[in-house]
């Protein structure tokens, strides 16, 4: 497969959205979705009741589509921001899942990440590190 989005003369990129990707990709649209509708109403209507749990959620919405879109771009420039998803999921539902424990008055309700996503059976927790998992596996090779 030609590499729309690398440097020329490098080696060919794995598609991302093949084979198991089909199924991450899959995940990753779902939780943008899910993400998105839930924090978008939770905002709407009660803001004031959670304002910093509802806006993560909001950033965990868009993370899940930057995640998606670049899965399904492939290539070395959906790879690269791909991964970079993927690593700031990991790290915002560590931190997010932790804080929502310490801090149980910065998260009255529920959201994507909080308590590592046991709102959604904790996949929010286990997708970072599927998605990482099909990274490393579908890694661009260098010259």
């Amino acid at each position: 497969m030609p590499d729309p989005g690398g440097d020329a003369g490098t080696a060919q990129v794995t598609d991302l959205s093949s084979g198991w990707g089909r199924a991450l990709v899959f995940a990753y649209g779902v939780f943008a979705v899910a993400a998105t509708g839930r924090s978008l109403v939770q905002l709407g209507t009660d803001a004031d009741k959670a304002p910093l749990a509802y806006s993560l959620s909001l950033v965990a919405a868009v993370i899940y589509l930057v995640a998606t879109s670049s899965l399904l771009l492939g290539g070395r420039t959906g790879w690269r921001v791909a991964a970079v998803a993927v690593c700031i999921e990991l790290l915002g539902v560590l931190s997010v899942g932790a804080l929502s424990y310490a801090a149980t008055d910065l998260f009255p309700d529920k959201t994507v990440w909080s308590h590592f996503g046991q709102g959604y059976a904790f996949l929010p927790l286990v997708l970072p590190f599927a998605g990482l998992a099909w990274l490393r596996h579908t890694r661009p090779a260098t010259r």
